[in-house]
């Protein structure tokens, strides 16, 4: 069963709140989970300064270390929070600039010098 740490929608429209769920990557988004993770709540309420986000950090890392890939939302929480390091296997890694110019192998080696010929003596 391949599992995916991934967020489930939860709340009205415009109040939404998100649980941090383990689930079969086969699932509908909203569907039961395997194990609710944390709750994350991106909603400023009157007074308050930042987001709200619970989670339990062993069971992350619980799933993670046994093969569960999170998602790419769920790889940028964790790494805000501090529970897996920026540079983590799980962080999606930046394309480099595309190779647009096809190279023709046979243009790149250079010619091979060709061995010096002994003199030739014609005999009259």
């Amino acid at each position: 069963m391949p599992v995916r740490i991934r967020l489930s929608m939860h709340g009205r429209r415009h109040n939404r709140i998100f649980h941090l769920v383990a689930i079969d990557q086969r699932k509908r988004r909203d569907a039961k989970p395997t194990e609710l993770l944390g709750i994350y709540n991106p909603a400023l309420k009157l007074g308050e300064s930042h987001k709200s986000i619970e989670w339990s950090v062993d069971r992350i890392k619980y799933w993670l270390g046994v093969g569960a890939l999170p998602s790419k939302p769920v790889v940028r929480l964790l790494e805000w929070g501090g529970v897996i390091p920026p540079d983590s296997k799980y962080h999606p890694k930046a394309l480099g600039p595309p190779n647009l110019a096809p190279t023709d192998p046979q243009r790149d080696i250079p010619p091979e010098p060709s061995a010096p010929q002994p003199p030739t003596t014609s005999v009259s």
